[in-house]
């Protein structure tokens, strides 16, 4: 034990300082190597390297079209967080098939969104603040661009790899039925990713995104336009009052906990289901307790919703926010007060739950 010239009756155990230490190293390594990750994937870096290194940096600057001595401190601060890889004997960079799927690939793990978005946030810092001295809150459309675009790009992967292949085939008789054709309402679509993988692989069915936030529409319209595979068409309404009724299925993909009124959206889709229809609810990874989260993904997440999920549903009214670590009871809760009668898990990752919800 070491003596706290502070507060000598509580003695510091120099273990527990030292791994502390360590994980405020890790952090703050990690804080900052934020900005480099997002100048790599803007300024082609990444894929740079995947595509055609090995390179020196003297090599990827010529490739690239930039400045040498800035791509050489780059280089090696990516190769320390181990996201790109140094051969000490060639002095030449390069990326592993692993490295390229996760910073790349646009359509791989696409790490790089994460960074957008927690970079983002931190831009917002001051509403934030001034949300915490005040209680007001903070709209989503208020916040940094980069907030859009990054909470897309990092949900997107796993909604990319489950959403059809998994989540769907676990409701019972839900594939077929999408196959047959059916209306769906996709609530809180943000720019629209989910929207379009229901569409695009139920082409007989006809697929909505909802969304209360006009400029994610407007984004979600323009990725539409882009890949017309399938039958989709957004529109800007808010859970509570979205139009249409005889849904075969209503999605909220990592949104619910966003709400202001969690449980007046649940019955407006209670209503505008048909009798057989399903409502599908995805949610981020959490436990039923805070010491259950007190996990790696758990910390991301109840970071993200200080700034992001909590702040927007205090603005539209919330008097206590779920926030998105809210777990399973309340939402089952939810389910039950909206008037559905069969509500349960039907599928996880480590980053989702995924519950189903039928009248």
């Amino acid at each position: 034990m070491t003596v706290n010239k502070e507060n000598p009756a509580r003695p510091l155990d120099q273990g527990r300082l030292d791994d502390l230490l360590g994980r405020y190293v890790n952090d703050l390594g990690a804080t900052i190597s934020a900005g480099n990750v997002i100048l790599g994937d803007k300024l082609g870096l990444y894929r740079a390297l995947a595509e055609a290194g090995p390179f020196t940096s003297a090599e990827l600057a010529t490739y690239t079209g930039t400045a040498e001595r800035y791509v050489r401190e780059w280089l090696a601060g990516q190769a320390a967080s181990v996201y790109i890889s140094y051969d000490p004997a060639t002095g030449r960079y390069s990326m592993t098939a692993e490295q390229a799927l996760a910073f790349a690939d646009p359509a791989g793990l696409d790490l790089s969104g994460g960074f957008e978005l927690a970079a983002a946030c931190l831009a917002d810092g001051a509403m934030i603040e001034d949300a915490f001295r005040t209680g007001r809150g903070v709209a989503w459309g208020t916040h940094h661009p980069g907030v859009f675009t990054g909470c897309e790009r990092f949900f997107r992967p796993g909604y990319v790899a489950n959403l059809v292949s998994s989540w769907i085939p676990a409701v019972d008789g839900l594939g077929e039925r999408l196959a047959a054709g059916v209306t769906v309402a996709d609530v809180g679509c943000g720019l629209g990713t989910t929207t379009r993988l229901l569409a695009e692989s139920h082409p007989a069915s006809t697929v909505t995104g909802f969304d209360p936030h006009q400029g994610s529409v407007e984004l979600a319209r323009a990725a539409a336009r882009a890949h017309p595979a399938g039958l989709c068409t957004f529109a800007a309404a808010r859970a509570q009052d979205f139009p249409g009724t005889g849904y075969g299925l209503v999605t909220t993909f990592d949104s619910l906990h966003d709400m202001g009124d969690p449980l007046a959206a649940a019955r407006h889709i209670r209503g505008a289901l048909a009798g057989d229809g399903v409502w599908l609810i995805v949610e981020p990874f959490a436990g039923t307790s805070v010491a259950e989260n007190l996990t790696p993904v758990g910390r991301s997440y109840y970071s993200f919703s200080t700034f992001l999920c909590v702040p927007h549903a205090i603005s539209e009214g919330a008097a206590d926010a779920l926030g998105n670590q809210a777990g399973e009871a309340p939402i089952a809760a939810l389910a039950a007060e909206a008037g559905f009668r069969r509500f349960g898990e039907v599928a996880q990752t480590p980053f989702n739950r995924v519950y189903a919800a039928r009248p």
